[in-house]
């Protein structure tokens, strides 16, 4: 039987990253058993130290996150108590294009409904908007392209575009940002979302208000969270990350980012700075870009949108490691923001001050690094469990946190500040997360942490091997 060299280049590739990660779980574990007492007390402690920021980064965040939450329910609660009357007339909002980015045959099942979803139930002046639907596909899927193509005669502010020798969502975004479409601002949604009826609204209602915005950040929602036990996990994640910690960063270190779906753009600034496709994580990639230039990015909470989390492990997987390699080169690629000057800045009063580059070396450096200080102290507990076997409980719990005195004050401080992080984030939950799923994630946080850590090490390797493929996120 003979394998063809590509065949051998893929395995190859496909399998040294899970040879790199193994090999470094096997090695740092041996190596504390190998380690004496007072190392191993030097370890622990500096372990311990950056448990304790990373809890304490997080429920900063969290308190941040306080008044962006207010601010948002007293704009809804004003405009509930006007009867939905928005500050500006119809005649004066600006020209929107909506796109709706798609990978035909992954999304063949529902870019339908979504496509006739947002041209039906969005509320916003027809004459100012346009849906537009971006495709691409490597084989034609009839009769569903005739049927989308279509959609035009019946909507008329629909336009469906099929993007000629597209790869990604980076291609079919170029293609569409070197149309002149006469519109002021850029909406990017991917094919899995439904955005709230009135999140365009909302959106615009920001531009207007503060002249400076230059993009605009909704927040993300799982709606399938009762579809499997790992979609109602990424659904509590998701309300944290978009909720909370989100606005909290922009509010702590003042800078945003756009998060890839359901976001807004003044359409100068995204004709100007394009989508780079060599980046996995070309959304991330386009936002430090805008950042670098000192761009305006605003999260509102009142631009919802609501979205499909992956039901099954292997999907979750597969995507987590594009979004973690993505990352990775997006951090090499931008971390330089932490000493250098802005160049060609949007703004003429614009410079990049300490706390926002104190916050991109926590957000870029800090992070990444976190994954090896995550993943040392789970070797370093590991190295415990076999060197000294727990015979019960109260032994295992000893090992796990209680090595020495210092840990106990670390421990239960972080313990603090993740309880505090999770009751905020139960105080802002979506009607899609219960109390419950709250709870649950709280116990399983720690495995959850070490999971997302391990998958942050796999990036790393993909990374250092090159690893270019592409795999799509299943959608349902």
């Amino acid at each position: 039987m003979f394998f063809s060299t590509e065949a051998i280049s893929t395995f190859v590739s496909d399998w040294t990253p899970f040879c790199l990660v193994a090999s470094y779980f096997v090695f740092s574990t041996c190596l504390y058993m190998y380690c004496s007492e007072g190392s191993i007390a030097i370890f622990w402690f500096i372990y311990m130290c950056t448990n304790f920021y990373i809890a304490g980064a997080t429920v900063l965040e969290a308190f941040m996150s306080i008044t962006p939450c207010r601010e948002a329910r007293k704009v809804v609660n004003q405009a509930e108590e006007k009867g939905w009357l928005f500050p500006t007339p119809n005649g004066q909002l600006l020209v929107l294009d909506l796109l709706i980015v798609a990978y035909l045959p992954n999304e063949q099942d529902i870019i339908m409904d979504r496509a006739i979803y947002a041209l039906e139930q969005i509320d916003y002046p027809r004459d100012k908007i346009r849906i537009n639907i971006l495709y691409n596909t490597p084989k034609a899927i009839e009769p569903l392209q005739t049927e989308l193509h279509a959609l035009p005669e019946r909507y008329p502010h629909a336009r469906v575009i099929k993007v000629p020798n597209s790869t990604s969502k980076a291609d079919n975004l170029n293609y569409f940002l070197n149309l002149d479409t006469g519109s002021d601002l850029i909406a990017i949604y991917d094919c899995d979302h439904y955005p709230h009826p009135n999140s365009p609204r909302w959106a615009v209602e920001r531009f207007l208000a503060d002249t400076a915005t230059d993009i605009v950040q909704g927040r993300c929602v799982v709606l399938n969270s009762d579809d499997s036990f790992l979609a109602s996990l990424i659904a509590v994640e998701f309300d944290k990350i978009y909720a909370v910690s989100h606005p909290g960063r922009a509010t702590m270190w003042g800078f945003g980012l756009f998060c890839g779906s359901n976001g807004y753009w003044r359409t100068s600034l995204l004709r100007d700075l394009r989508m780079d496709g060599n980046m996995l994580t070309e959304d991330i990639d386009s936002a430090l870009r805008a950042f670098s230039r000192g761009s305006k990015t605003v999260h509102d909470l009142n631009v919802t949108s609501y979205e499909l989390a992956p039901t099954t492990f292997p999907a979750f997987w597969k995507q987590r490691l594009r979004w973690a390699q993505g990352w990775a080169q997006a951090s090499m690629k931008h971390v330089k923001m932490v000493y250098d000057k802005p160049l060609k800045p949007l703004h003429e009063d614009y410079s990049r001050d300490f706390t926002a580059r104190f916050g991109v070396l926590s957000l870029l450096l800090i992070r990444e690094a976190s994954y090896y200080l995550v993943t040392q102290y789970t070797c370093l507990v590991l190295s415990f469990i076999i060197a000294k076997f727990p015979r019960n409980g109260e032994q295992l719990w000893k090992l796990a946190y209680f090595q020495y005195p210092v840990s106990q004050w670390l421990f239960i401080i972080s313990i603090i500040c993740l309880i505090a992080t999770l009751w905020i984030t139960n105080q802002v939950k979506s009607e899609f997360v219960s109390r419950k799923m709250i709870v649950i994630f709280s116990i399983l946080y720690p495995f959850y942490l070490v999971l997302s850590a391990t998958i942050g090490l796999y990036g790393h390797a993909r990374q250092i091997v090159r690893y270019s493929s592409w795999n799509p996120t299943a959608r349902k």
